[in-house]
């Protein structure tokens, strides 16, 4: 009986901080969608699988117990070894090895089997969200909540930091982006024109940029992407994601306004509304006593990727090349992770499938070129076809062709090519490949690398 006890105590007191965790996500989830049958079913899975392990170790505690003496020799070997890996962790930290490590690590951090669930229980933000209802400025505007603290961004562009107190008194626009994101990049040249119509207003903007690739965390890429974007306001750099956690953001681009007293007034997600975007701008400095400069809307026109997308021709979605999050796969035999492998792509694909060939290491999330003359194929349907790429590791370009229906792209270049589809990757960016005059069809891409190191990351579509 004694033995049985002192087991049960024991399995408390190890099993409780491990379920901990997962019972607190799948009542997350629970609180998140509501008494379900799922999430029901989950619970009761959860109370059973519990139950179980505890009823076993009561009748066969004895045994166990008996089984645990003979092994404590192992498990100090064990314990040993575990306490060596932390000591030589401390010492890593302490010397800053970590901090390399970490800056080229993906900005999903979560194990798979933790952002599995989190996929399953809450709600998964889509590529290019609506915004929300259209709120009429004569009405009022609901108060969603405060302007959190600003201290935790990692560093400043264009501004000394700034806090919320300090922009009291100013209407404020914070505008989460990422500098590879298509969506950012078509709404930027909204957010600059309002940052420089309603500046002596009394606006201020500032730009949060928030990483989704690990190079977009180099604070030298973001500095050269501010400076060719022509972005001039503050650009707060949010590596960590203190402020898209403050501001419990889920999105790209993401428009946050707030008024002078500090309080978040109105947010739309995604691209388009800007007039009512406008709106809001106009009523909020009303507000505050500001005298807005001219209400009519501005007409913005921009070309390039940053050119409106024509949503009504675009039907391939955004599709990541890291086995993380790739989808339409086509090579034979599938993705390899994290070894060289060399791929070969079908005779044909359907409409969002995609193939590699060549010799490639597929990462968790980019693929990098092991060898030149490897290719990307993809069947599409859209007006503009975009890749995210960088070059080598050493920062030597990479050359490269594009074929579209297997010859040169003539007038359907994108701004990165020339008409027989020539380009180089230069830098880690989004990088436009095709812009079709008549879009009305499926098309089947291909890039050809003609030097070794390209790295791939995702295609988008406008």
């Amino acid at each position: 009986m004694l033995p049985s006890l002192l087991l049960g105590i024991a399995t408390g007191l190890l099993w409780a901080p491990c379920a901990g965790p997962i019972l607190g996500l799948l009542l997350t989830g629970a609180a998140l969608q509501g008494a379900s049958l799922g999430t029901t079913l989950l619970l009761a899975a959860y109370a059973a699988g519990a139950a179980t392990s505890l009823a076993a170790a009561l009748l066969l505690g004895g045994r166990v117990f008996a089984a645990m003496k003979r092994s404590l020799g192992v498990g100090e070997w064990v314990r040993r070894g575990l306490g060596v890996a932390v000591l030589a962790g401390v010492a890593a930290i302490a010397l800053g090895l970590d901090t390399g490590l970490l800056s080229r690590v993906s900005v999903a951090g979560t194990s798979a089997l933790e952002q599995g669930l989190i996929d399953r229980l809450g709600p998964m933000p889509a590529p290019t969200p609506a915004g929300p209802a259209m709120v009429p400025v004569s009405q009022t505007l609901p108060v969603e909540g405060a302007l959190p603290p600003l201290a935790g961004a990692t560093a400043w562009l264009n501004s000394p930091p700034l806090t919320a107190e300090g922009l009291r008194g100013k209407v404020v626009l914070v505008d989460f982006w990422t500098y590879s994101c298509i969506n950012c990049l078509r709404s930027l040249p909204y957010v600059r024109a309002w940052a420089e119509k309603y500046r002596q207003a009394g606006l201020v903007v500032i730009g949060v940029h928030a990483p989704e690739f690990a190079f977009e965390k180099s604070l030298d890429n973001v500095k050269r992407a501010v400076r060719d974007l022509k972005v001039e306001y503050p650009v707060a750099i949010d590596n960590d994601y203190a402020l898209w956690r403050a501001f419990d953001n889920h999105y790209w681009p993401a428009h946050y306004f707030i008024d002078a007293q500090g309080r978040i007034r109105f947010h739309h997600f995604g691209e388009g509304d800007y007039e009512h975007s406008e709106q809001i701008i106009h009523q909020l400095l009303a507000e505050a006593g500001k005298a807005a400069a001219g209400d009519d809307a501005m007409v913005v026109r921009a070309d390039g990727v940053q050119a409106p997308s024509n949503f009504d021709a675009v039907r391939s979605p955004e599709t990541y090349i890291g086995y993380e999050r790739a989808e339409n796969f086509q090579s034979p035999g599938g993705l390899v992770r994290d070894r060289r492998q060399l791929y070969t792509a079908p005779a044909s694909l359907a409409l969002n499938e995609w193939a590699l060939a060549g010799d490639w290491t597929v990462e968790a999330e980019r693929a990098v070129l092991g060898a030149a003359g490897g290719r990307i194929a993809f069947r599409f349907h859209a007006r503009d076809l975009h890749v995210v790429l960088g070059p080598g590791e050493d920062g030597k370009p990479v050359r490269f062709r594009v074929r579209l229906d297997g010859a040169p792209p003539g007038p359907d270049h994108g701004t990165d090519i020339d008409e027989e589809g020539l380009g180089t990757i230069s830098g880690q960016r989004l990088y436009q490949l095709i812009r079709q005059s008549e879009p009305g069809r499926d098309r089947s891409f291909e890039i050809e690398f003609l030097d070794p190191g390209a790295q791939a990351f995702a295609f988008t579509f406008g």
